[in-house]
């Protein structure tokens, strides 16, 4: 069975995951730890599940979002992996991380990108990439159908959808892509955002102003 744990990191709040099964495989997801206390949280929370981890994946490359990476990276001897469209972002992640008064090194280069309906596998698990541009022209979420899980990144949150007046942005093209990939997913799928609690998609058809 897939287990989620969330950590908020980083003044932006990034949701950064850890999902694993029973193998004891997992997946770091969205490292956002930008300092050594989060650093140790989640090292030491990986290291009292004795979980093992081999992935470590980008919902998109945002700097509040790939901050951690190079911690991550050297701590468990991982390559990034990421949506190929989003590469010019994690290169200029420093510079905007600055933009925003945030100081932070600059992360390491993605080594393997993934794309649209690629699986991608730890354990016992599979997490199903489904391409959703619009928040940045690489964001992606990845689903469990099994598990009725999506980790959404900044696609789709609690009553809201992802900004759009970042560099790359694209509102129609976000709307769209959510209303054609993600909610023709079973209503009971539980959605992990990239900021904000978690949701439902039978939540968001109901209740999200963005997408009536």
């Amino acid at each position: 069975m897939m287990e989620i744990r969330k950590f908020t990191f980083n003044p932006v709040a990034v949701n950064t995951y850890v999902v694993w099964d029973e193998t004891g495989e997992c997946a770091i997801i969205d490292a956002g730890c930008s300092k050594p206390a989060e650093e140790a949280a989640l090292a030491g929370f990986i290291e009292e599940k004795e979980l093992k981890p081999v992935k470590l994946l980008n919902t998109h490359g945002h700097f509040d979002h790939v901050i951690g990476n190079g911690f991550a990276a050297r701590q468990w001897d991982l390559e990034v992996e990421m949506h190929k469209d989003d590469n010019s972002l994690v290169s200029n992640a420093k510079e905007q991380g600055g933009m925003f008064g945030i100081a932070m090194h600059q992360p390491p280069k993605p080594a393997k990108f993934f794309e649209e309906g690629d699986e991608i596998t730890f354990g016992n698990t599979t997490l199903k990439v489904i391409h959703v541009p619009g928040h940045s022209p690489g964001g992606v979420a990845f689903h469990n159908a099994k598990e009725k899980i999506l980790i959404a990144g900044d696609i789709l949150f609690y009553g809201s959808v992802g900004r759009t007046d970042l560099p790359g942005g694209e509102h129609e093209a976000l709307i769209t892509g959510i209303k054609s990939k993600l909610l023709g997913l079973d209503p009971a799928t539980k959605v992990f955002p990239g900021h904000g609690p978690e949701t439902t998609i039978g939540d968001e058809i109901k209740n999200n102003p963005f997408l009536q």
